[in-house]
């Protein structure tokens, strides 16, 4: 994840400049940052996960979104505009929904790492999704072919609630039961 602009711009000037950009940008408290474009395995795994989490989410009130969509984090207590574009986004509070994105807070987040942004991932949206109160943020490594579960606890702070890496299940705090077999998202490559 780079700077897309070096100096800060407007929410207005950052949508104006997404109405002709080919770039999947983020905006964050004035700054633009640009995604890479995903690899082929980055985006076998965001399809082997979204498979899995519509698949469990069939009949429940929780639905799955995949890149790119639009998340305007918005909570209360909190200043700034925030738009960012996760993976995978589960969100159950259907109230959120505009025509163009969600604006509100998800439920639960996976971001895939690239060589190019595991900082931001990492450090940048691990604390911005637990300001916001995402309830549960998934980190999947392709390069360590690996997934961390992060979910939060009753001060509002990130726990590891599991890490995987190579094989094994995988499960979520936040959707009880859904638990997720590495071999299934990391084999064929």
């Amino acid at each position: 994840m780079t700077l897309y602009l070096n100096d800060p711009i407007s929410v207005k000037d950052y949508f104006e400049i997404r109405e002709t950009a080919d770039d999947r940008l983020e905006y964050i408290d004035g700054l633009v940052y640009m995604s890479p474009s995903p690899s082929t395995k980055h985006q076998r795994i965001s399809r082997k996960l979204l498979v899995q989490f519509d698949h469990f989410l069939t009949d429940k009130s929780c639905e799955v979104f995949h890149a790119p969509f639009d998340v305007e984090l918005k909570k209360e207590n909190m200043e700034g505009t925030k738009i960012v574009i996760p993976d995978l986004t589960v969100i159950c509070d259907r109230h959120g929904f505009t025509d163009a994105r969600y604006v509100g807070v998800p439920n639960l987040i996976v971001e895939i790492l690239s060589p190019s942004n595991q900082a931001h991932d990492l450090i940048t949206k691990l604390n911005l999704y637990m300001n916001y109160g995402v309830q549960e943020y998934w980190i999947v490594n392709p390069m360590l072919n690996s997934v961390t579960v992060y979910a939060l606890n009753e001060e509002e702070m990130y726990i590891q609630h599991d890490i995987k890496t190579g094989v094994g299940g995988i499960s979520s705090k936040f959707l009880e039961g859904f638990i997720v077999e590495l071999k299934e998202i990391f084999n064929d490559f």
